[in-house]
């Protein structure tokens, strides 16, 4: 709305004055016309009293009338280029300056770094403390777009929250044991493993130490330059075969296989270590309920005690069955060092979704 303002005052100051104009201003008055949708005759008879300070060419009244200006103004136009024949041209426009992409690093530089995250990744789980925090699940479900209920294909799912749940998460000699205090923001004695519906687990160091095994033979490649929560990114893409998958997808419980899959890995550029995974199932089989499975996990740095660690922040999964897409939202909040007296205070607030500059990749400069 500022900007529509800005205009219509540009364009009505002009009529007013009917002043002399350079070729750039000539260029703003035709656009701002345009925007506040002035008529060919209007702008045409503002410009029959206009003069001309600078030489109006014939390239120029080309690359106006993609504008879509109107016949009648395109006859003003051709009348003020006569006009100012004689006049000197128009300056010109500084270049856009050239914006030269920086090279990725060299193969032995990018080999390195895999080795640097490979002994990270491998030693996660070890260097961690043991501690608690609160999960806050948030699940959805969709209509597959282009599906009976779901839309026109190809348009965004129409997410609809089903329930949050409020987890109690603790890490203690490496193993992690999840209990479910609230579901709806009330309190609830209910197993967290049969809750039912899409759930996830292992999230803290499982899935970075099976791509980075050396068993799984994963291939990886560069793919780009990335930045997340202000910290400069190296990002690789990888590949891990079926064959040598460990990942399971499971449905309902009961139905389980081991599908082969690909993602990305940012790397922060000063630590070696992992800001983000994302993994996608490949070559999921036709026969199996689930013929879509991918998950993302954000890892940020939090202070235990007097020391930092870098610990999940956020996760999604996204599954598609049939037609219906289940999304989850996984969030971790509230970390503390274990202890047998550690206890987190659960009420019905739920800590809001955290803010989008948190999770979203930010553009590098």
């Amino acid at each position: 709305m500022p900007y529509r303002l800005l205009s219509v005052l540009f364009a009505i100051s002009l009529t007013a004055s009917a002043q002399s104009l350079s070729v750039k201003q000539l260029m703003s008055f035709l656009q701002s016309s345009i925007q506040i949708k002035q008529t060919d005759r209007e702008v045409a008879g503002f410009l029959a009293k206009a003069k001309m300070t600078e030489r109006l060419d014939d390239r120029t009244i080309e690359e106006l009338q993609g504008l879509g200006i109107g016949p009648k103004t395109l006859a003003a136009l051709h009348a003020l280029r006569d006009q100012s024949a004689g006049l000197g041209a128009a300056a010109a426009l500084p270049p856009e300056p050239i914006v030269v992409p920086k090279p990725p690093p060299s193969s032995e530089e990018q080999a390195a770094i895999i080795d640097d995250v490979r002994e990270y990744a491998l030693n996660y789980s070890k260097t961690l403390p043991d501690y608690i925090c609160t999960q806050v699940t948030r699940r959805y479900a969709a209509p597959v777009p282009g599906g009976r209920y779901g839309g026109r294909a190809g348009s965004d799912p129409s997410w609809q929250l089903q329930d949050t749940l409020t987890i109690r998460l603790s890490y203690f000699e490496q193993k992690e044991d999840y209990k479910l205090v609230l579901v709806n923001n009330t309190v609830t004695q209910q197993d967290y493993r049969k809750v039912g519906g899409t759930s996830s687990s292992g999230d803290f160091g499982t899935m970075m130490r099976q791509i980075f095994e050396r068993a799984s033979e994963t291939h990886f490649e560069w793919d780009h330059w990335g930045k997340l929560r202000g910290r400069p990114a190296f990002v690789f893409g990888y590949r891990v075969a079926q064959a040598r998958s460990q990942w399971h997808v499971t449905y309902n419980g009961e139905l389980d296989i081991v599908p082969g899959y690909r993602g990305l890995i940012y790397v922060d550029e000063q630590t070696h270590q992992v800001l983000r995974i994302t993994l996608q199932a490949v070559d999921m089989p036709a026969s199996f309920p689930v013929h879509q499975a991918e998950t993302k996990l954000d890892y940020d740095y939090q202070t235990l005690g007097d020391q930092m660690f870098l610990l999940p922040l956020s996760g999604e999964v996204r599954m598609a069955s049939g037609d219906v897409l289940s999304r989850n939202t996984n969030e971790f909040h509230l970390y503390h060092k274990y202890s047998s007296e550690s206890a987190i205070k659960f009420d019905t607030d739920t800590p809001a979704p955290l803010p989008e500059d948190q999770t979203k990749e930010q553009p590098r400069k």
